[in-house]
């Protein structure tokens, strides 16, 4: 048992951010945590998430295309993901999804043909997904209603309204809350936060992004999960250890491939 009990359900230790203390930073976490689940971006960072779980036990890989890095996707990336797809400590694919906020990033069709095609590609290995959903929630929560089956998913980082969750949470979906739970004008994720059922309530920090109070603006880390652990118990006026048991479970059953 790990000094806090919880796990990181979305973290990125491959970014090039922890080149300088990586192997400090992850003998910490393997005390203060139960476990990290690192998603990939893109076939470089996949292949970085899969080699820091073969080194480490309690960290698990997924992998995917980020909605931000589909320009130049290789012709075979179906076949690339597949291969890593039964690898033992490959739990999901992702991280994957929809991004309307850069202006930059491939046209909305080209975005979701590719989601859509890495979400076929988990359930032909019975993986779940790790959604990435960035101002396109409308999009998203219709590819969920009407294409979207027999696949389990978390929301990460969940931005979406009060009804989006709830259609959500109707089919079983899982949410991620991260740093941004604890900033001051979050109301409404901690609002979705306070909806959702418990069984469906993950941690995560999306590092070494959006730091949660009192660190923001600052470099994130995977054990900073514990300050939105905090944050939460104060919103759902739970026992740390138990909210610690309820999200460590709720993450091994997503992600079953964890032992």
């Amino acid at each position: 048992m790990s000094r806090t009990g919880l796990w990181d359900s979305h973290a990125h230790l491959d970014d090039d951010w922890f080149d300088e203390d990586r192997e400090e930073l992850i003998a910490q976490l393997k005390l203060d945590l139960e476990g990290v689940v690192n998603p990939g971006c893109d076939g470089a960072s996949s292949a970085k998430a899969v080699a820091l779980a073969e080194q480490n036990d309690f960290i698990y890989a997924a992998v995917g295309y980020h909605p931000e890095n589909l320009k130049d996707i290789p012709a075979n990336y179906l076949d690339q993901l597949a291969a890593w797809a039964v690898h033992p400590k490959v739990v999901a694919i992702g991280e994957i999804g929809l991004d309307y906020y850069w202006k930059e990033n491939e046209p909305k069709e080209v975005q979701k043909k590719i989601f859509l095609e890495q979400v076929d590609l988990a359930k032909q290995f019975d993986l779940p997904i790790i959604i990435h959903d960035r101002d396109a929630h409308g999009d998203m929560l219709e590819i969920f209603q009407k294409e979207v089956t027999g696949v389990q998913a978390v929301f990460h980082c969940f931005a979406g309204s009060l009804e989006m969750a709830k259609e959500l949470a109707k089919r079983g979906y899982y949410f991620g809350f991260g740093g941004t739970s604890t900033y001051k004008n979050a109301n409404k994720v901690r609002e979705v936060m306070k909806y959702i059922p418990k069984d469906l309530l993950l941690f995560e920090t999306d590092s070494p992004y959006l730091s949660p109070v009192p660190f923001r603006g600052k470099r994130n880390n995977p054990g900073y999960v514990e300050y939105t652990a905090k944050n939460a118990v104060e919103v759902l006026g739970m026992d740390f250890a138990e909210l610690a048991e309820i999200t460590a479970a709720n993450t091994k059953r997503l992600f079953k491939k964890i032992k």
